[in-house]
């Protein structure tokens, strides 16, 4: 048993690395359009410490950044085309990590909102922001990897990897439309990245509520206050099975009908070695989510350890399907891990 756990900490995380493919760079010319739109969000101290964030133009005169760049601050201020431009009021919804800044005679497009309902698992995405405070915007390629109901909208997980400075950059469709902000990351190496939905902002634009008590957002709670979607990552990261197991099913308690609950709970019973539930938990994740690359990968996995070659097969090919990088980085890494002779499962027939 020992050996299969190592061999299952080996390759059980080929979700969270083979998800980092490449993307198709957006149109050029959209991404310079874009640009004027994007703004450096400075956030001054009193004890005399810089913030740097990144901010989007969503309306005439109005910029959405995230809270927390903004937290504490003594003094705001954007920069943009070398100039320093102080807002005239802040309306702050905490909670939800959105806040949106006013100016007088801005005199920068606002870029078009969209909507996360439209969304779907492995569509490109791309985002414009300042990470590490660089002088000039940066952008940056990648997929959505999950949705997450909450709060009545979406919370977007992509592959599209942001570091401080790119705090409330905005997250855009192939098509320029924004869909979200990017907000927060989990831990570690193989982070996560979280954008809040567009929603948040069209919401607080119709309701503005001007400082208000700052609160910590949704995501900075204690572990056991945050969503089960961030409750589930650091023990799945970290191959703690039991705990995961126990998440997940509080998490399917609530929604039974979500893809991303039965993943984790698959991830779980996979890496505790119960094959036959495992592959129950990563079918029915398909059976909702068809897109969902990890129940895929996690299922051709499985098939490659207890010998179900139609199993295989089949996952490969949806793989294949949904993401030829992922299948190919799948099949080198099959090809060149080798399963334990005690990693026995269940038969062809078995399920």
């Amino acid at each position: 048993m020992q050996q299969l756990t190592v061999y299952l900490s080996s390759i059980l995380f080929l979700p969270v690395l083979l998800l980092q493919t490449s993307s198709a760079a957006p149109d050029l010319e959209l991404v310079y359009k874009l640009k004027t739109s994007i703004v450096k969000v400075h956030a001054l101290t009193q004890g005399g410490a810089h913030g740097v964030g990144s901010g989007v133009v969503v309306a005439p005169d109005v910029v959405a950044t995230n809270c927390h760049v903004l937290a504490n601050a003594s003094g705001v201020n954007i920069s943009k085309f070398g100039d320093s431009i102080t807002p005239v009021a802040m309306y702050a919804d905490w909670v939800h990590d959105v806040c949106l800044l006013t100016f007088q005679y801005l005199d920068l497009p606002p870029v078009k909102l969209s909507t996360t309902n439209n969304l779907h698992y492995g569509q490109e995405v791309f985002s414009i922001g300042f990470p590490g405070g660089l002088p000039k915007p940066l952008t940056t390629v990648g997929k959505i990897r999950a949705l997450y109901p909450y709060a009545e909208d979406l919370v977007i997980r992509t592959d599209a990897a942001f570091i401080m400075g790119a705090s409330g950059s905005p997250l855009f469709n192939n098509a320029g439309e924004l869909i979200g902000i990017n907000t927060f990351k989990s831990p570690g190496k193989f982070a996560y990245y979280y954008s809040v939905p567009v929603e948040w902002v069209q919401k607080l634009l119709k309701n503005h509520t001007a400082n208000i008590a700052v609160t910590n957002a949704f995501w900075d709670q204690p572990t056991q206050q945050q969503p089960f979607f961030m409750q589930v990552t650091q023990p799945y990261l970290h191959s703690e099975w039991n705990d995961l197991h126990n998440i997940a099913e509080a998490w399917i308690a609530q929604t039974p009908e979500l893809a991303e609950a039965y993943f984790y709970l698959a991830s779980a019973l996979h890496g505790q070695g119960k094959l036959a539930e495992a592959r129950s938990a990563y079918e029915q994740t398909t059976a909702l989510q068809p897109a969902h690359i990890e129940a895929w990968q996690g299922l051709a996995v499985l098939a490659e350890q207890s010998g179900q070659s139609a199993l295989f097969e089949k996952s490969m090919r949806q793989l294949n399907a949904l993401d030829e990088e992922a299948y190919k980085a799948m099949k080198s890494r099959l090809s060149t891990t080798a399963r334990p002779s005690n990693a026995t499962g269940e038969s062809e027939t078995g399920h």
